[in-house]
């Protein structure tokens, strides 16, 4: 979750979609001490032999793996990159459950292009949700976020069990899917991102994770690196995002998250800046990935707005998170012109074809 300046959030979504605990690893007990016998020093050695032959076994079988994939897996899937294409949603009953934005479809009148939802880390990739989002013409969106995670652990390759096997899923599933690892790095409040976990750190976690799915042969995501909005009002408390960047040939989209909080508050001076400094960076396609309205800010009008700052700034489009967050804002659309307005500025959009 994101926001405007003067508003911190402390780990926004797990509330929503908790996460599983992370597993100790390397902790030793019960060692005995003292020298080992001879035998134990021979079959020491012999396992220590054994365990090499298993490695380079292991490291050819899996080079052996990633160059069949690669040459067998699904054709690239590319996304169409016109503006104004994409209208998503985020509801708290995803992955669980598509009753939410069958019930945001019913209410709005607009079918969902994109469908958000937050994955711990160990989530495995949930193909019957991914299959129902399919099926209803819209490609899922995965905000994969490693909470309690270590990112340098994530560069050297100490989580490839679990990002192989997912990886292997999303490859399998054989439609478009869209990956988002560690958004908002820019901001403060989780524990990849901006004073917890070096932006350096952050790229090389980001660049292998690429990596390791196109050697996979998982050549059907679209990489979305997603920043929050910049603040310099509060001496760079949200600061640009440049210090992240992966590099273009590790990125396909640029999302941005931001909200409406205030009356007062419009697209350009809330996004705009931001997406000045994405566009120093890349000229790659823009979503908003992740925006909402408090009913006091004036829904229907500022629901225009964003469909009205998309058009401006020629982007790919947004998602509306309708639901209410950890801190108890509720963004979600209820009232009957707020509704008209998401059906009416939808409705304008140049939709891809299911």
């Amino acid at each position: 979750m994101s926001y405007p300046p003067a508003y911190e959030e402390d780990d926004a979504h797990q509330r929503l979609q908790p996460w599983p605990g992370q597993p100790k690893h390397g902790s030793v007990r019960g060692r005995r001490r003292g020298r080992p016998r001879r035998g134990r020093r021979i079959l020491a050695a012999c396992l220590a032999v054994l365990a090499v032959v298993a490695i380079a076994a292991g490291v050819i079988e899996y080079n052996k793996s990633a160059d069949h994939h690669a040459a067998t897996g699904p054709l690239p899937v590319h996304l169409p990159t016109t503006p104004e294409s994409y209208v998503g949603v985020y509801t708290n009953t995803a992955p669980a459950s598509y009753d939410g934005i069958t019930a945001f479809t019913s209410a709005t009148g607009t079918k969902p292009d994109v469908v958000m939802y937050y994955s711990g880390w160990f989530v495995p990739f949930p193909t019957a949700f991914a299959t129902t989002v399919a099926a209803n013409g819209a490609v899922p969106l995965v905000q994969m976020n490693p909470s309690g995670i270590s990112v340098a652990g994530i560069a050297a390759a100490r989580y490839d069990g679990y990002l192989s096997a997912y990886a292997e899923a999303v490859r399998a599933y054989r439609h478009p899917v869209i990956i988002s690892f560690g958004h908002e790095m820019n901001g403060t409040w989780y524990s990849w991102g901006y004073r917890h976990t070096k932006a350096a750190t952050f790229v090389a976690a980001w660049r292998h994770i690429v990596r390791l799915f196109r050697a996979l042969g998982a050549r059907n995501v679209t990489w979305l690196w997603t920043v929050n909005i910049v603040n310099n009002t509060q001496d760079g408390a949200i600061p640009s995002p440049a210090a992240w960047w992966p590099g273009s040939s590790y990125v396909d989209w640029v999302g941005i998250d931001g909200y409406y909080l205030q009356s007062n508050w419009q697209f350009v001076p809330l996004f705009g800046p931001t997406i000045a400094n994405v566009r120093a960076l890349t000229q790659d396609p823009i979503l908003i990935a992740e925006t909402g309205v408090v009913p006091n800010a004036g829904q229907p009008a500022k629901i225009a707005d964003v469909f009205a700052g998309v058009r401006l700034y020629g982007l790919l489009g947004f998602v509306y998170f309708d639901a209410t967050d950890f801190k108890g804002q509720d963004f979600s659309i209820s009232s009957p012109t707020a509704l008209a307005a998401f059906g009416k500025g939808a409705s304008a959009f140049t939709r891809p074809a299911a």
